[in-house]
């Protein structure tokens, strides 16, 4: 019984979608990758989601946000006044900033797209079960604007950008600004190799494939 002590405690996911092929892959794929998740029931509509979280209360819900019957805002209306411990995370087609910002008021603690590979899913589904907020890129930004004013959000998790160590973000904030690697040597204290080198790094980690491409993903990610 080991996998139930605290230390090995599997997350708990509980699948919204209504379409039951993708359903399906999303839990062979978690299933087949991991031993840190467990996907502990699915549903399709608003009403199968609302009685399946009151029944099987799992740690995060991977939740649609558009259905026929409702949606993924719908759901949270029904099951968080209830259950406030269960933490939803968006997974949806539509990176549209009103999609976003409408479930994050409906109170889900992230949101990413279905292109997110199968890696950057768990790692998002463990970060959010933790307690931070999790986007995929271009999104944190909607979401920035919409709560610039709150006081008290949670830090907003990138996984593609938790990939890079902070020299390498370092390196790439002044890339993205238009710095020389001489410059970027000089402004860091290192040397032009290693600044090479951290570049290679990056280019590698984010799979792009020249320094103009890395300024527009830094820029997305509001690192300039």
């Amino acid at each position: 019984m080991s996998e139930t002590t605290d230390t090995t405690r599997k997350v708990r996911v509980f699948l919204v979608d209504d379409h039951a092929l993708f359903r399906a892959g999303v839990r062979t794929e978690l299933d087949s990758i991991t031993d840190e998740i467990e996907v502990v029931g699915e549903a399709g509509t608003v009403g199968e989601a609302v009685a399946g979280i009151a029944a099987k209360l799992p740690d995060v819900v991977l939740l649609d946000v558009h259905m026929p019957d409702g949606g993924g805002a719908e759901v949270l209306r029904q099951v968080r006044p209830t259950h406030p411990a269960v933490v939803f995370l968006a997974l949806s087609v539509s990176d549209q900033a009103e999609d976003v910002i409408t479930v994050i008021r409906a109170g889900a603690r992230g949101y990413v797209t279905k292109t997110i590979s199968s890696q950057e899913l768990v790692r998002a589904v463990v970060r959010v079960a933790e307690g931070d907020a999790v986007f995929s890129p271009r999104l944190a930004g909607f979401v920035l604007d919409a709560f610039a004013d709150r006081p008290g959000s949670a830090p907003i998790s990138d996984p593609e950008l938790d990939l890079l160590t902070p020299r390498e973000r370092d390196v790439l904030r002044l890339l993205a600004r238009g710095y020389a690697y001489k410059e970027i040597a000089s402004e860091l204290f290192i040397s032009v190799k290693t600044v090479e080198t951290h570049v290679s790094s990056v280019l590698r980690k984010t799979q792009l494939s020249n320094r103009y491409e890395l300024s527009r993903w830094a820029s997305d990610r509001r690192l300039v």
